[in-house]
């Protein structure tokens, strides 16, 4: 999934002046020095934003380098998976124990493995099954329901509660350090801008030594401008500048680069909680979004850091990153099954468009066929 929205460009002139290009490391000066916990001023009368479908498939030269991406996850599972049963007449209590072990070796998890392990079990008491082909097909029938209903379950703009009037639209991003956040911003930037759309990132992630400067090298990249301050100015100052910077030059998507440390998780707790505060006030139902990256090469231990997230963020959707970096790729249902959330983004490399819309038909296509 994606944005579900594009900008209704005006036929009117923009009165607001372009962003100047400043230094990676200066601080941008957007409005009038004000504190975050200011009122705010008057709300602007925006031109109304369209709703539309969800994004139409991306084309076959993406689904090849999707395929490619979780190639080894393939070898892991689908390849694997026949030779567990090669050469077998029928599906016994052995072949069981080895495809289970197969399952959770993938990281699809022990509560998920469970339940595809008694379904087939049934399936066999039932002599309802009776060749490799269908077992593949059953397995592959359970992995992606759970990945299609998570995707159902929640998100602001799947469901279609996001006013079309909304400008700008607010996406938080979170996660703990190293999982490829800021990558994911300007990969994210990159994707919306090609879409039609003017976006603005802010830099609230200023405890973390250069996470500004490697913002602004992504950002550059992507030809976004960034809102940026000194290094160990408060979260909320910036992100109060940024949205005020949004409104002002009538950028359409706002994203926001949060903290990722969650060794003290009360402070990142109270950090967020003041970030959605002051979203809320300068942006009516901000943030809209809040993505939570989780990197695929960790496993299950990403799983435990995106638990710990649950807890101080309202999370709408997940973005996994270096998909194309493991062998365990089943991470993806794993997440989808025990979060109950959408998978909307995947990274699949390391170039600035190498961010693409999770499909859940095309990676469990991917993993089978």
């Amino acid at each position: 999934m994606g944005l579900f929205w594009r900008r209704k460009k005006s036929s009117e002139p923009e009165a607001a002046p372009q962003p100047t290009e400043t230094e990676p490391n200066a601080a941008v000066e957007t409005a009038p020095a004000a504190s975050p916990e200011e009122p705010a001023p008057p709300a602007e009368t925006v031109t109304p934003v369209e709703s539309v479908e969800p994004d139409e498939p991306e084309g076959r030269g993406l689904f090849s380098r999707f395929r490619r991406a979780i190639s080894s996850t393939r070898e892991n599972l689908a390849e694997r998976l026949e030779e567990v049963v090669r050469g077998k007449k029928q599906i016994d209590a052995a072949t069981l124990e080895d495809l289970e072990e197969l399952l959770i070796g993938a990281d699809i998890g022990v509560r998920t493995t469970s339940e595809i392990i008694e379904n087939v079990r049934q399936q066999v008491s039932r002599h309802s099954l009776r060749d490799v082909e269908e077992l593949k097909r059953l397995i592959a029938d359970q992995l992606l329901d759970i990945l299609v209903r998570a995707g159902k379950s929640r998100g602001i703009a799947s469901e279609g509660a996001v006013s079309s009037d909304l400008r700008p639209y607010v996406i938080m991003v979170v996660g703990v350090n190293g999982v490829g956040k800021t990558t994911t911003i300007g990969k994210l930037a990159q994707r919306i801008k090609s879409e039609g759309n003017d976006v603005l990132i802010c830099a609230a992630d200023t405890f973390r030594a250069a996470a500004s400067d490697q913002l602004a090298i992504w950002a550059d990249r992507a030809g976004v401008p960034l809102i940026q301050q000194q290094q160990g100015t408060d979260p909320a100052a910036v992100l109060f500048d940024s949205l005020r910077a949004a409104r002002a030059r009538n950028a359409d998507v706002l994203i926001v680069d949060t903290a990722g440390r969650l060794q003290n998780k009360s402070n990142l707790m109270s950090e967020l909680e003041k970030m959605k505060r002051i979203a809320g006030r300068e942006a009516t139902g901000a943030p809209h979004e809040t993505l939570l990256v989780i990197d695929a090469v960790t496993g299950q231990n990403g799983l435990s850091q995106a638990r710990e997230f649950l807890k101080t963020a309202d999370v709408t959707g997940l973005v996994l990153t270096k998909l194309d970096g493991t062998a365990r790729g089943g991470i993806a249902v794993a997440i989808a099954r025990e979060l109950n959330l959408p998978i909307r983004y995947c990274g699949i490399g390391e170039k600035v468009d190498d961010l693409v819309v999770f499909d859940p038909q095309a990676y469990i296509e991917g993993l089978f066929r």
